[in-house]
């Protein structure tokens, strides 16, 4: 692979604008060359045939190894101009802040040096840039460490709060009152810092004496030695817990209620849960931080070796010695010798290391590094197998239907209304599954870092054929099982279906929701467990802060709504119909018909909420629009439901009017808002500034489809002539998949645009609560 590919490749997605931009360079060398080749003049006809005379003496020359260890200060191959200043690397000192580097080419005065001017004030401008970028982080990085240390002096203060350890100090220097519980005036004070301190240091001086205890009692049984180690012991001062609040989020529906109501006062007591929830936000903020750093020192390096390699195409292009003068000037910048990025990573690993993992390296390092899923060819392999298997059991169906004529076979109705919404739940499943699969194809394609958008813990993500895999194999099931059962005849002596065939959906579903919630670590559990989560949070809506995962998971419910009533369909058929003879009466009950209104809203309904709740914490009025968008929604349910059932003239009107309305406006926030398309005066018009896809045309068809798409569900209210021999489940079914299918086209776009959100603020990690606030007035 070429260095420019792999050093895109290599990019941070988010900071893909800070980077040196190599490809410009290059595209610059390759009009030195050009021009360089034009103007070069014509080579002499050598006088003697098939090779210079130079080519054929130095047939003759001694052999002096691969290498050329030896220079001769007399050689004739050397040129004239090999040891002449090319450059002069200047650093000045601009109004404020940051010095700015200038590159002064001083053969300007050559045929082409004009390009070659060109190309160092190109080049100036790109390591301006990208040092400015790394001093800004690195001083972000540093203002977090502080953070983190005032951070962790509380928590180990709070550990000796809760833990109240002994650990054999003389009994005046830890005491206890009546209480058992540690005097805050019996510990002697320990976070002292010097001027010079750095960042971690702090953390690392908290626990001072603790390997020096075991090395010094392991050498020396000297009892008085050790009663001095013992004296030397000083555990973080418990007075820091004076001016700090323990502000530990809300992890329940029940602790969001005693949140509500609480009272904002100091903590009096301190308990080993609150100690628990302070060290799992502590341990996830340092794995956070750690990425950061590495995420910085990763783009440190890769920049420097870009440099480095653009200017040794440089010399290599022009046959001039200036990347030497530019290499060193490099390596005496910031970017090149900076070492406060590698200091905090090892800081940080010891501190991990010695209070979150009890001084296990290799634990403490799989925490902070954890290891990337390797690809396995059992995956393809399976994955292949079960959708050769799915198009042959597709095919056997198909050829089932017409060799029986099961199309117009008398028991046609019922077989539809009661046995093909019980598949036809499994089928909106794997279709929704094979439009994420794509989704995340194309994703990583166009490097949309779609693991940091969801929140994915690092390594548990599943890849596209992950994805595909489960989706094949579940239709492989599916399928067989429809296979199985599509049997019209009843037996004429019980005048019944077969029980075994009736119950295969049921047991087929049984399976299902058992792999979904096994907690054994088998068949993905992270990624099941991070799908319960957020399904659990949609749920429980506005009971849980509001994350991106959550209200994403409920836009997609919200196009699974079908599934969502084929599942009251199971309940109805299953426990109040006759599954023997396949007849149900419940569908007429009129419990059944409002429960079938319910179930249909409450995504939407969850959405509902989860705006107002955003709308109130953020105070963000485009969450209240967002919030009437799903409202109107929920009322065009409600009536296109009701005039379903009823068939009024009254109904009709209410549905063919609200459901226009709200039509109106999903479209217009899928493509303006959620895509951010539609813009006039962008650089591309009507689309956006910046774009992922090379081909704009994708993005006019995508916008032509989900408009399409979009009104296709008006078809239900509207009452346009249907296909012929087409049952109306199946056509339900169909409008269904439609959905699902446009649901998966706006996935793609909508996590494109919050990608290219995070690329124009440099959002590379994420935020994480702290468990610790300081009063900043008590403590002054």
């Amino acid at each position: 692979m070429k260095f420019g590919k792999e050093f895109t490749s290599q990019m941070v997605p988010e900071w893909q604008e800070a980077y040196m931009d190599y490809n410009y360079l290059k595209g610059v060398l390759k009009d030195i060359s050009c021009f360089k080749k034009k103007n070069a003049p014509l080579p002499e006809v050598a006088a003697t045939p098939n090779g210079s005379l130079k080519r054929r003496i130095s047939m003759y020359r001694a052999f002096s190894g691969l290498q050329n260890r030896f220079s001769f200060k007399g050689s004739p191959d050397r040129t004239d101009n090999e040891d002449e200043e090319v450059i002069l690397v200047s650093s000045l000192q601009q109004e404020g802040s940051q010095g700015h580097h200038q590159t002064m080419f001083l053969m300007s005065s050559e045929q082409g040096g004009e390009y070659e001017m060109v190309f160092f004030r190109r080049l100036d401008d790109e390591f301006n840039k990208v040092i400015a970028f790394y001093k800004k982080k690195v001083e972000e990085v540093k203002d977090e460490a502080d953070v983190l240390s005032k951070q962790m002096d509380a928590l180990i203060a709070l550990r000796i709060m809760v833990d109240k350890p002994s650990i054999g100090m003389p009994s005046d220097q830890v005491m206890m009152d009546d209480d058992s519980t540690l005097s805050p005036g019996s510990v002697v004070p320990t976070h002292i810092r010097s001027p010079g301190g750095s960042h971690m240091e702090a953390i690392e001086e908290v626990e001072m004496t603790g390997e020096e205890i075991l090395e010094e009692e392991s050498t020396s049984g000297n009892r008085d030695k050790e009663k001095r180690n013992l004296m030397r012991f000083r555990p973080a001062p418990i007075e820091i817990l004076d001016n700090v609040k323990i502000n530990i989020d809300p992890a329940t529906p029940i602790s969001t209620f005693k949140n509500v109501i609480r009272t904002s006062k100091a903590n009096s007591k301190f308990s080993k849960d609150e100690l628990k929830k302070a060290e799992e936000q502590m341990k996830t903020a340092f794995v956070e931080f750690y990425k950061k750093l590495r995420l910085l020192k990763s783009y440190r390096l890769l920049n420097v070796l870009a440099f480095s390699k653009i200017m040794k195409k440089y010399d290599k292009t022009t046959s001039r010695k200036a990347s030497k003068s530019y290499s060193d000037m490099l390596d005496k910048s910031d970017l090149g010798n900076s070492d406060e990025v590698n200091k905090l990573i090892e800081r940080v690993e010891v501190t991990f290391i010695k209070h979150f993992v009890n001084g296990n390296r290799r634990k403490g390092m799989k925490h902070l590094r954890p290891q990337a899923k390797r690809e396995t060819h059992r995956v393809t392999f399976f994955m292949g197998l079960f959708s050769g298997c799915s198009i042959a059991l597709v095919a056997a169906i198909v050829v089932a239907v017409r060799a029986q004529h099961l199309l117009e076979h008398k028991d046609r109705d019922k077989y539809m209304n009661n046995i093909f919404p019980l598949y036809s739940l499994f089928g909106y499943i794997v279709l929704h599954m094979l439009m994420y699969g794509a989704n995340v194809y194309y994703w990583k394609r166009f490097r949309v870092n779609y693991p940091f958008i969801f929140g994915f813990k690092q390594g548990t993500e599943l890849g596209y054929k992950q994805v595909f895999l489960l989706a094949s194999g579940l239709s492989v099931l599916a399928l067989a099982a429809s296979l199985f059962h599509l049997d019209m005849d009843m037996d004429p002596k019980t005048g019944s279906y077969e029980t075994v065939k009736e119950l295969i959906p049921l047991v087929l579903l049984f399976v299902i929701l058992l792999i979904t919630f096994c907690p054994l670590n088998i068949l993905y559990r992270s990624s099941r467990f991070f799908f319960l989560r957020t399904a659990w949070h949609c749920l429980c809506a506005p009971l849980y802060k509001v994350t991106l995962p959550d209200f994403i998971l409920a836009d997609q419910l919200t196009s699974q709504v079908q599934a969502i009533r084929s599942l009251q369909f199971y309940v109805c058929y299953y426990v109040w119909g006759n599954f023997k003879t396949r007849s149900n009466t419940c569908q007429d009950s009129k419990v059944y018909k409002i429960l079938y209104i319910v179930v249909a809203i409450i995504p939407f309904w969850s959405r509902f909420i989860q705006c107002l709740r955003r709308l109130f914490e953020e105070k963000d009025s485009m969450q209240g629009l967002n919030s009437l968008k799903y409202f109107s929604t929920i009322v065009a349910l409600v009536t296109r439901t009701l005039y379903d059932q009823k068939r009024e003239t009254f109904w009709k009107v209410m549905a063919a009017s609200t459901s226009g309305i709200t039509t109106i406006a999903n479209t217009y926030w899928d493509l303006v808002i959620d895509w951010g398309l539609l813009q006039r005066n962008s650089k591309n018009p009507w689309l956006r500034d910046k774009l992922l896809v090379p081909h704009k045309i994708v993005y006019f068809v995508a916008i032509v489809l989900d408009i399409i798409l979009r009104l296709v569900w008006m078809q239900l209210v509207l009452e346009f002539e249907e296909l012929p021999h087409l049952h109306k489940k199946a056509f339900v079914a169909i409008v269904a998949c439609l959905e699902i299918l446009r649901r998966g086209l706006w996935n793609f776009f909508r996590l494109e645009n919050e990608h290219l959100n995070n690329v124009g603020k440099y959002r590379a990690s994420k935020s994480v609560p702290l468990p610790f606030n300081y009063d900043e007035d008590k403590s002054m």
